[in-house]
């Protein structure tokens, strides 16, 4: 037999994720009364629940959060954004979290802030056991550039999200062709390098001498 808690717990959890799923198509400007209309209840019922719009957008936040999480324990994701986040997209359990995602990274905040935290972690840790295995050259400064690499991959995935007319209506085969387009240029520039000799880094190191190693010396 339902109980009255039941139905109102069941309510709070159909206003979440109608506003989820809102967010994800529209962006975070859109109003109550819409996500109401969405979860077939009142506007009222919304705001008894969250208390305003930023109260439901955190519990949107917290929702996605433990689901991205749980899809870390299932080995969804790994530590490159882009490729997370096509995993993501490409599996029909938590495809619709790739889309709040990345209108998350959009606009900044919290669930923003706590998902590059924990990339910048786990692809310092990454390229550290690539240090330790000899894959991957050693860094001056491994926790910056750490946050460094994830800014840049994040950075091209957003830019061009973000330049689309339209938000893609198939977001992994998307994500996989922009994938397609950057792998070569960046195996380029990580294998081969940019520049043909030393000269701007040694020109910074002079001026920086904290940061030189013994391999500079």
């Amino acid at each position: 037999m339902r109980s009255a808690l039941d139905d109102d717990l069941t309510a709070r959890a159909r206003i979440r994720d109608a506003a989820i799923a809102r967010f994800a198509a529209d962006g975070f400007r859109v109003g109550l009364r819409t996500i109401a209309a969405d979860a077939d209840v009142s506007p009222g019922l919304v705001m008894h629940h969250f208390g305003s719009k930023e109260g439901l957008r955190r519990a949107c936040d917290e929702h996605v959060l433990a689901q991205i999480h749980e899809a870390r324990a299932e080995a969804l994701v790994s530590n490159d954004p882009s490729s997370s986040i096509l995993r993501l997209a490409a599996d029909g359990h938590y495809a619709w979290l790739a889309t709040y995602l990345l209108r998350s990274l959009q606009a900044g905040g919290e669930l923003a802030r706590t998902f590059v935290a924990d990339l910048v972690v786990e692809t310092r840790d990454n390229l550290e056991a690539g240090v330790a295995a000899g894959s991957v050259q050693p860094s001056r400064d491994p926790d910056a550039r750490a946050e460094m690499l994830t800014s840049m991959s994040l950075g091209y995935l957003l830019l061009a999200y973000s330049l689309e007319p339209e938000p893609p209506t198939d977001l992994a085969s998307w994500i996989l062709g922009l994938n397609m387009r950057g792998t070569l240029p960046g195996l380029e520039i990580f294998t081969e390098g940019l520049f043909t000799d030393r000269r701007f880094l040694d020109a910074y190191l002079a001026q920086t001498p904290a940061r030189t190693t013994q391999e500079d010396r």
